[in-house]
């Protein structure tokens, strides 16, 4: 069989044609220019003919039904479960990935299968999960047959999320809320030297300019900071990343600073707690009214505190919601300010 005969290579709407057999991929702001049998960086887009295809429509290295809060959506269909997959492979090239067996991984569609939307629709309808989240590793990747998997969870009422670099470009995220995305988790990585250095010489501003933008078009957005020793740790490089939250997001969108631990190539010891409070207290100055600290399981700051009268709103235990006091208008209970949340709460709690 050969390679445009596989069901996972698919010619991409994310691409232009530069004359002869050139193309340009326009799926992520490296927008690669590939001539004819060339692939690109992401190793999952190739130019055959002066055509540009994925490699990866519908090829996924995993499925599994996991709870929103830890992608982390904390403002975002509260104590919903999603299902969730990826592909192979990534544009960026972190060395403490912590899905490092996905991510650095390149398809091989000789031996892949691929799967149709309308299979883990279904799956995710008989297991009882609300959404739909493209996740592990970069799901820009994969967008060619996010489109029409979320095309058609709309339909059947899931709501549709990615957990992302944020390195895609325009067109891309105007495809993907077409399609119906309405959720988006971005990692920041940090400021230029972390981007320069660790991620493979890419723009630190793209992310903001796409979180932005996507907010503008009603996705909701929240950023997640992993703070890596060494990297992005200083009190300078976590102020460059408040100042640009607020900046380009405003106060109230959601900001996660997360604990790193040791993974692939990067040993360096797990982010000392003190520099997360210190990260979560630099955000709160800043403005920043819901600001998190994450994989440190039981921290006061897991928690939802309401900005104006300081009431615990939604206490958490790690990816569960163990209280959750929001009133059916996304109210505080004590003093009525209202608490941007999207979807309805999906618990006993």
């Amino acid at each position: 069989m050969g390679l445009l005969a596989r069901p996972c290579v698919r010619e991409s709407s994310l691409y232009v044609r530069l004359g002869g057999e050139r193309v340009q991929c326009i799926l992520c702001e490296r927008r690669c220019i590939l001539n004819s049998d060339q692939v690109g960086v992401c190793r999952t887009r190739q130019n055959i003919k002066g055509k540009l295809y994925t490699l990866v429509y519908g090829d996924l290295s995993a499925v599994e039904s996991r709870p929103i809060e830890i992608k982390p959506f904390y403002h975002y269909w509260p104590g919903s479960t999603a299902l969730t997959f990826s592909t192979w492979s990534c544009n960026f090239g972190c060395p403490w990935c912590q899905n490092y067996n996905l991510s650095k991984t390149p398809p091989v569609p000789e031996a892949s299968r691929s799967v149709m939307p309308e299979r883990i629709v279904q799956m995710a309808i008989d297991s009882g999960d609300e959404g739909l989240c493209a996740s592990f590793q970069e799901p820009t990747l994969l967008t060619d047959w996010a489109v029409d998997l979320f095309s058609l969870g709309k339909t059947r009422g899931l709501y549709c999320c990615y957990v992302s670099n944020g390195y895609m470009t325009p067109e891309a995220l105007n495809l993907l809320r077409q399609s119906g995305l309405d959720g988006l988790k971005i990692d920041i990585k940090g400021d230029e030297y972390a981007y320069r250095n660790f991620c493979g010489s890419v723009d630190e501003n793209v992310p903001w300019r796409i979180a932005e933008a996507a907010k503008k078009m009603g996705i909701h957005v929240e950023i997640v900071n992993l703070v890596i020793p060494g990297v992005n740790d200083s009190d300078s490089t976590i102020a460059f990343v408040v100042d640009k939250h607020v900046k380009h997001l405003g106060p109230d969108t959601p900001i996660h600073f997360t604990r790193y631990a040791p993974a692939y190539r990067y040993d360096l010891p797990a982010t000392n707690i003190r520099t997360l409070e210190r990260a979560r207290e630099t955000a709160r100055k800043a403005g920043a009214q819901y600001s998190y600290i994450g994989n440190v399981r039981g921290h006061i700051y897991e928690n939802t505190f309401c900005p104006q009268c300081g009431e615990c709103i939604i206490a958490r235990d790690g990816y569960s919601i163990v209280s959750y006091g929001l009133t059916d208008g996304n109210a505080c209970p004590r003093c009525s300010t209202r608490i941007p949340i999207v979807g309805k709460y999906v618990g006993s709690a």
